[in-house]
């Protein structure tokens, strides 16, 4: 068998734009020649390498474009210190069968309870099974729906938020929406309905949406849409944060109320 030399070897790599083989080559090699791999298993190997580094890249570019406040995922979820919560139904999102469907995910609880943790490690799953998704706090989401409308853009803006397959919309209630915005967010409701996935977070029952949108009627409205093909996970346990002050010391529990501990110097 002719020898093949390394340089020409690489340079193939390069034109077949192989770049992890390429640049792990010697060591790959050496790899599969100390498993003592047949022809087949090496070639097996290398793909598989090729492989892992690009699902690495595209995880890492799409996750920028996602714009995630932070990197989170579910094994880094303390379910234990959630008993209200079924780890089984979240298990059973992060197979992103709802996405591929096009349901809708509501996530309701207390601030601190880990909403956001989850919203964040449910769209990483996302991107790892290759769907496409967009993070976006609501009041950001109502401020570009809101400029886009008095620029006459609002049509352009909508079809962008329309194009990721999970649109994530975090906190939804602490603040309430003023009455146009209440209705653009409706416009986005309904134009992702039954086409992309709406995850939203928020520390408002259902019932409460109507003081949150700042009209009962366009509440109902989006909640018909969101309910129709919907999971509704609702959080009752304590702030993670107030959870930590408590043990160090910080705040001490005094009936339902929370207050400060007091100092030496009070």
């Amino acid at each position: 068998m002719k020898a093949v030399d390394h340089e020409m070897l690489v340079t193939h790599l390069d034109r077949l734009k192989l770049t992890a083989i390429r640049d792990q080559l010697d060591t790959l090699l050496d790899e599969a020649a100390r498993s003592k791999m047949t022809l087949r298993e090496a070639l097996a190997f290398l793909v598989a390498r090729e492989i892992a580094r690009r699902d690495e890249r595209r995880i890492s570019m799409a996750s920028k474009i996602a714009q995630f406040p932070f990197v989170r995922d579910l094994d880094g979820f303390d379910f234990e210190a959630q008993p209200s919560l079924d780890a089984g139904q979240i298990r059973e999102l992060a197979t992103c069968r709802w996405i591929a469907h096009g349901d809708m995910v509501l996530l309701l609880g207390p601030p601190g309870t880990g909403k956001t943790h989850l919203a964040v490690a449910l769209g990483r799953e996302a991107i790892r099974q290759s769907y496409s998704v967009q993070f976006v706090t609501a009041a950001t989401l109502v401020a570009m729906l809101a400029k886009a409308h008095q620029d006459g853009q609002l049509d352009k803006q909508l079809t962008l938020l329309a194009r990721p397959k999970l649109l994530i919309v975090d906190e939804i209630g602490y603040l309430p929406f003023e009455a146009n915005a209440a209705h653009l967010f409706f416009q986005l409701v309904s134009r992702r309905y039954e086409r992309g996935s709406l995850l939203i977070t928020s520390n408002r029952s259902v019932g409460e949406w109507g003081s949150v949108f700042g009209d009962a009627v366009v509440a109902t409205a989006i909640l018909d849409r969101l309910l129709h093909h919907s999971s509704v996970i609702t959080i009752r346990g304590d702030s993670y944060r107030l959870r930590e002050k408590r043990r160090s010391g910080l705040l001490q529990k005094t009936g339902a109320a929370l207050e400060p501990r007091p100092t030496a110097a009070q």
